[in-house]
């Protein structure tokens, strides 16, 4: 009880002066100005000054053994608090009495007191931090707590002006277990702390010891988390599994760092601190500048360097993704204007990615152009890579639409005037991620038709075009580049694969449909029929021969060209059977004259397409002089057409 009436005389935290507000005396009214009023204020002094000399002392380690072993946070949490207010009693007190009489013997008293409580203090500040070193750990600190919580007054003070820190303890035990109650108590006895050495003047002493052990911390889990220094010079030595393993424990960095190292030490750090603004900057930025410099130091090197692998896009796209998602929380927490910059390393870390996209990408599309390669009759590898590398590309198409975003497109002259309208007539221009992707796969398709030429077979050079055209149809089907080039773009090259097909059927096999007369059924004589048979027979088996050895590679256009071969010729060729061999059964040979049945024509067409030849005495495609293959001039197939 007198403690308690002393401290509420002694000195009102919220006003930072002394008041009697709560003093009993009667008398207090009558008081005015003089001799009376400096008695009862040094009498309040003496008992500030008394009452500090003996808890200073107590624990004083220079002057006491108990207190050289003994934590007096982790001893008695009340007698750490009661500790904490006098520390601040005896500071107001010593403001007094340097406006009475700074030299004045109390004064030097107060002083080696003040000094000795803050080495006390010093000490329990370093003991928290060291023996709470794991439970304050960035993920701790971070899960239980935000940083807007932490700059809110968590101090719900009595009515003698103190904090109650029960209350507080209590209150965050009801919603957190145990490890995280525990660092919530450690930070609360740090801000504490920190908040008696500041306003005592004692700032720099505490924030020396914060700075060195916090950043040891946010040191050492950058390093556990594989982020260590390195020049760009060690990166274009590197093999590329070697760089790719880096980067991959890079991407795990940024996650883990964004929502647990930097975003937790940023928490305790404002949690701490929170009643100076210039020390919360200060500490942090000194703790997490060199760290996190580092660490969106890395992405930049990476896009800067020499190394060349069919991976390096992807892995940069990824890394591009990790700064862009994270951007909010990386200009959150180093939002501080002496961290500026860390956010200016990510800014140009992010910069350099997307240059270093756009020009792997431009290197495509010149590779592309300059590609010498032969053509096979199935799909070209320049297709199967290309179509597989926009289709991969294609999955960052939220991040690419922002790279692109800034790129010129291509010239509107080198794309036909399809490719930039829309089904629904939308005066909009198409987005240049689609306009980008589109181009590229003209430029590929323009290529292959450039490739046909080394085909003396018009037919071989239809299977081809129908072939790759298919594949690229395929590709675009069955991945992002669907909703980037949408369904017209679809439909219109889904309509051009039908049209090389149409045109190797023509000419492959429109002289064997010629053979058969437009009404199987009309009566002639046993000598037409027999010719009949025979033109059929042998225009068949030179055109089956020659095309039994060509492949289309994706079954389901395999077998609309089957079907539609069959019922072009299979119906026709049974009612002329019907109609017409019994004219020439008596014929000598009649089994070489009609040497199809129509089964047997059904057969071997379901027999094409797969490459197999079935007559040992067949010659090879290139070898084969067809009347298609003797055609005039060998047309061009504009892409671009629709």
């Amino acid at each position: 009880m007198p403690r308690k009436g002393m401290r509420s005389i002694c000195f009102n935290s919220k006003t930072s002066s002394f008041s009697m507000s709560r003093y009993s005396s009667p008398a207090r009214n009558s008081i005015s100005t003089g001799t009376p009023r400096r008695n009862i204020l040094e009498s309040l002094i003496q008992q500030s000054i008394e009452a500090a000399t003996v808890l200073i002392n107590k624990w004083n380690p220079e002057t006491s053994t108990y207190a050289k072993v003994t934590s007096l946070f982790h001893e008695s949490k009340s007698e750490a608090m009661q500790f904490i207010r006098c520390v601040n009693d005896l500071q107001k007190s010593m403001h007094a009495m340097v406006t009475e009489n700074s030299t004045s013997e109390k004064l030097v008293h107060a002083q080696n007191l003040m000094q000795i409580a803050m080495n006390r203090l010093q000490k329990e500040f370093y003991q928290i931090l060291s023996m709470n070193r794991a439970r304050l750990d960035p993920e701790s600190v971070s899960s239980q707590s935000s940083r807007a919580s932490a700059l809110s007054s968590i101090s719900d003070y009595d009515d003698d002006g103190s904090v109650s820190h029960d209350d507080e303890v209590r209150n965050v035990g009801d919603s957190i277990d145990e490890v995280e109650e525990v660092s919530s108590i450690a930070m609360t006895d740090l801000r504490s702390i920190a908040e008696c050495m500041i306003s005592s003047g004692y700032a720099k002493e505490c924030i020396s010891i914060y700075k060195i052990i916090r950043k040891s911390i946010i040191d050492e889990g950058i390093y556990r988390l594989g982020v260590e220094k390195i020049s760009s010079s060690q990166i274009n030595k590197m093999d590329w599994e070697v760089l790719g393993r880096r980067i991959k424990d890079w991407l795990e960095a940024v996650k883990v760092s964004m929502t647990t190292l930097f975003n937790g030490e940023r928490i305790l750090c404002d949690h701490v601190f929170a009643s100076s603004d210039s020390i919360r900057e200060s500490c942090f930025t000194e703790i997490s500048k060199e760290g996190a410099t580092l660490l969106f130091g890395f992405p930049e090197l990476v896009a800067k360097s020499k190394k060349s692998h069919p991976e390096k896009i992807f892995r940069v796209l990824d890394m591009y993704t990790a700064i862009s998602t994270n951007w909010i929380e990386i200009d959150s927490i180093f939002s501080f204007e002496s961290t500026v910059t860390v956010r200016a390393q990510a800014l140009n870390s992010l910069n350099k990615l997307s240059d270093s996209v756009r020009s792997m990408i431009s290197e495509f599309e010149s590779t592309l152009q300059k590609d010498s390669s032969k053509s096979t009759v199935t799909v070209h590898t320049l297709t199967l890579t290309t179509m597989n590398y926009l289709s991969l590309l294609a999955d960052y198409s939220n991040i690419l639409a922002d790279i692109f975003a800034d790129w010129p497109p291509p010239p509107r002259s080198s794309l036909p005037e399809s490719y930039f309208e829309s089904p629904s007539n939308d005066e909009s221009p198409a987005p240049a991620i689609s306009m980008r992707m589109a181009w590229l796969i003209l430029v590929l398709l323009c290529k292959l038709d450039g490739k046909v030429e080394h085909h003396t077979d018009v037919c071989l050079s239809y299977i081809f075009l129908a072939n790759n055209l298919n594949h690229v149809v395929s590709k675009v089907q069955t991945s992002n580049l669907k909703y980037l080039l949408g369904e017209d773009w679809i439909a219109r090259h889904e309509e051009k694969v039908k049209l090389f097909a149409a045109n190797y059927e023509r000419l492959a096999w429109g002289p064997v449909i010629a053979t058969l007369p437009e009404n199987p059924t009309a009566t002639i004589t046993p000598a037409q029929a027999k010719e009949i048979f025979s033109k059929f027979n042998s225009s068949f088996d030179e055109t089956f021969r020659r095309q039994s050895s060509f492949v289309v590679s994706d079954p389901k256009l395999r077998d609309e060209m089957k079907v539609s071969l069959a019922r072009k010729i299979v119906p026709s060729y049974r009612e002329f059977y019907d109609a017409h061999r019994s004219n020439v059964v008596g014929e000598r040979n009649v089994g070489l004259i009609v040497r199809f049945a129509p089964e047997d024509v059904g057969n071997y067409l379901s027999d094409l397409f797969f490459g197999n030849n079935n007559n040992s005495g067949s010659t090879s495609v290139s070898s084969s002089n067809s009347s298609s293959s003797n055609s005039s001039s060998h047309q061009r197939h504009s892409w671009s057409r629709g």
